[in-house]
C-alpha cells in the first residue's frame, strides 16, 4: 500500500493502532520473520500472559503502521510492545523490564474487568461478534437481552463498565467488561390506537397461527409488509394493504411502484392514502372478526371495514430503552431509540459499541448485522483495519414479483451526484420461465446507475424479476470489485437464465433506450 500523504488518512490509522493498544492488555507490533520479535512472542508465552500480535510483514500497510508508530512513541523498529496502554519499547527493553520485575508490575496494574468484551443481545449479529472475538482469544461473554417476561433475563448497564442482571427469581448479578456491544435488535412497532394490541398481530405471530388468518388487512408499506401481503394473496387469501404514503420508503421508488403495480394486478388490494384510527372486535374466533376504522391524509373521509385478520407492520422500534445507557452515558434518539456511531461502530462512549438494526440510518439486514460484528471483533482485537461496508448492499424484496437492489436508488444517486452526471440504462424483459405458463409480458424490468464522472462505474443495481436474490447475490460482488459499464457489456451472458439481462439487455440497452417509458 502507498504512503499515507492526508491528515484524514493518518488520523484514521493512528485511531487504528491507538484503538488496538487500548483493547489489549499486552499489544506486540512485530514482524514474523524477526528474531527478536520471535523472542519477546515466546517471553510471553512463557509467563502464560496473552498477547495481541500484528504482524507488520503480512498485513498489507505495514509500512504504514511502523511509519505512524515512530510518530506516536519515537521507536521505528520492532517489536515495539505495549503494556496496559503503556509504551514499554523493544526486545531489550521488554527483556530487561522482565528483569527487573516491572514488566510483572504493570501487567498486574490492568483494572480487574471479568471479560474483554460483553456483548448484549444474542441475535445474529451478537453471535457473531462474540465468536470472532472468542476465536481471536478473547473472553468474551453474551447476553440474550429479553424484555421483561415471566421467563425472561434482563440486563442493563448500572455504570459505563459495569451491567447487572435480574433473573425471573428477582437475583441480582453484576459483571464487568473491557469493552461492550450492544446488538439488542428491534420489535415490531404497533399503531398507539384503541385496538391494536389487543385484536391486531405482526409479523411475528403471522407464522405461528394456529389458524387460517382469512381476510386479511395489511397495515403498513414496508417490505414486511408487501412480502407477508404477497404470500398470503399467493395462498389465495382476501388481502388488502393500507398504505399511509409511498411503498417501500428508502428504496428505489420507480422499482417499489412497479412491485406494488404488479401486486395490484394480481388480486392484492391497496388502500392508499389512509391509516387506521381504531380496530374493534365484532366476533371472537379462529379467525374471528374485526372492524377496523381508517382516516384519508388528505381529507376528513372516514372508511371502515371488515377483515379476520388485521396484520401491522409499519416497521419497528429499536430495543434499547430497557438496558440503561443513560447511566453509561450513550446517545439515543429518543424518537425511534436508534443509537448513531461512527464508521467503526463505536458510539459517542468510545468502549462501548452498537451493531446491527439498532443503527441510525443503516440497513436492518440479518447479513449486515453478522458482518458488521465479525468485522468489529477483527478491528478490535486482530489488527484488521476492514469497515463494514452500508452502501454496496445487496439485498431482495421477496414480493411475488421478487425486487432485488444494490447500492443506491435513482433518487439518491440524484441527490449524491446530480441528475446531469448519472447514465441510467434500463429495460424491460420477459424471462423464458414466464413464456410457457403465459405469464406477464413487460412487468420484469431491470436497470442500472452509473456515474459518468467515475468511468460509468455501476453505484446502483436493480432487478424485479423472478430469482431476484440470485441474481442480486452476484451483482453485489461486481460493484464491491468497482464494475463499470463497459465491463458489464463485455461480459458473456449464460442462455436462458434471468440473470443474462445484466450483459445482454444492457448491452444493447444505450441503442433502444430512447424508445423505453421515461425513468425520471
Amino acid at each position: 500500500m502507498p504512503p499515507i500523504d492526508n491528515d484524514t488518512g493518518k488520523n484514521e490509522l493512528k485511531s487504528r493502532i491507538q484503538q488496538l493498544i487500548d483493547s489489549n492488555q499486552v499489544m506486540v507490533f512485530s514482524k514474523s520473520y524477526c528474531p527478536f520479535c520471535i523472542k519477546v512472542k515466546d517471553l510471553f508465552k512463557e509467563l502464560q500472559v496473552d498477547c495481541n500480535v500484528v504482524e507488520l510483514d503480512l498485513i498489507e500497510d505495514g509500512t504504514n503502521y511502523q511509519e505512524m508508530l515512530l510518530e506516536m512513541t519515537g521507536q521505528k523498529t520492532v517489536p515495539n510492545v505495549f503494556i496496559n496502554k503503556t509504551h514499554v519499547g523493544g526486545c531489550d527493553n521488554t527483556m530487561q523490564a522482565h528483569k527487573d520485575g516491572s514488566l510483572q508490575q504493570l501487567l498486574s496494574s490492568n483494572e480487574a474487568y471479568d471479560y474483554d468484551l460483553i456483548v448484549i443481545g444474542g441475535g445474529s449479529g451478537g453471535l457473531a461478534c462474540s465468536k470472532e472475538a472468542a476465536a481471536l482469544g478473547k473472553k468474551a461473554m453474551v447476553l440474550d437481552y429479553v424484555v421483561p417476561t415471566p421467563k425472561g433475563t434482563t440486563w442493563e448497564f448500572i455504570e459505563p463498565h459495569k451491567i447487572k442482571a435480574i433473573n425471573k427469581r428477582g437475583k441480582e448479578t453484576f459483571y464487568t467488561a473491557a469493552k461492550f456491544v450492544l446488538a439488542t435488535g428491534e420489535r415490531p412497532r404497533y399503531l398507539g390506537i384503541p385496538g391494536d394490541k389487543e385484536y391486531c398481530i405482526t409479523s411475528d405471530d403471522l407464522f405461528s397461527l394456529p389458524h387460517c388468518p382469512g381476510k386479511t388487512l395489511v397495515i403498513g408499506a414496508s417490505y414486511v409488509a408487501l412480502e407477508c401481503g404477497g404470500f398470503l394473496a399467493g395462498l389465495g387469501l382476501d388481502v388488502t394493504i393500507m398504505v399511509r404514503s409511498i411503498l417501500l420508503r428508502g428504496f428505489d421508488q420507480d422499482m417499489a411502484n412497479r412491485a406494488g403495480e404488479h401486486m395490484e394486478e394480481h388480486g392484492v388490494k391497496f388502500l392508499r392514502k389512509y391509516v387506521p384510527v381504531k380496530v374493534e372486535e365484532l366476533e371472537a374466533g379462529t379467525p374471528g372478526k374485526l372492524k377496523v376504522t381508517a382516516k384519508s391524509t388528505e381529507s376528513d373521509e372516514i372508511i371502515e371495514g371488515e377483515y379476520n385478520t388485521v396484520l401491522i407492520a409499519v416497521g419497528r422500534d429499536a430495543c434499547t430503552d430497557k438496558v440503561g445507557l443513560d447511566k453509561a452515558g450513550v446517545k439515543v434518539n429518543p424518537k425511534n431509540g436508534k443509537i448513531s456511531v461512527n464508521d467503526e461502530e463505536q458510539t459517542n462512549v468510545p468502549h462501548i459499541y452498537a451493531i446491527g438494526d439498532i443503527l441510525e440510518g443503516k440497513w436492518e439486514l440479518t447479513p449486515v448485522a453478522i458482518q458488521a460484528g465479525r468485522l468489529l471483533a477483527r478491528r478490535l482485537y486482530g489488527g484488521s483495519t476492514l469497515k463494514c461496508d452500508y452502501v454496496n448492499v445487496p439485498t431482495t424484496v421477496f414480493t411475488p414479483l421478487e425486487y432485488g437492489s444494490c447500492g443506491l436508488s435513482e433518487d439518491r444517486a440524484t441527490e449524491l451526484y446530480g441528475q446531469d452526471n448519472l447514465e441510467v440504462f434500463h429495460s424491460l424483459f420477459w424471462p423464458l420461465e414466464f413464456t410457457v405458463p403465459g405469464r406477464d409480458n413487460n412487468k420484469c424490468y431491470a436497470k442500472i446507475i452509473c456515474n459518468k464522472l467515475d468511468n460509468d462505474r455501476v453505484i446502483g443495481f436493480h432487478y424485479l424479476g423472478p430469482n431476484a436474490g440470485e441474481v442480486t447475490q452476484g451483482f453485489g460482488v461486481a460493484m464491491k470489485c468497482g464494475v463499470t459499464k463497459e465491463q458489464l457489456d463485455a461480459t458473456i451472458g449464460i442462455h436462458p437464465t434471468c440473470a443474462e439481462v445484466r450483459s445482454q439487455l444492457f448491452r444493447f440497452t444505450s441503442v433502444f433506450i430512447s424508445f423505453l417509458p421515461s425513468i425520471s
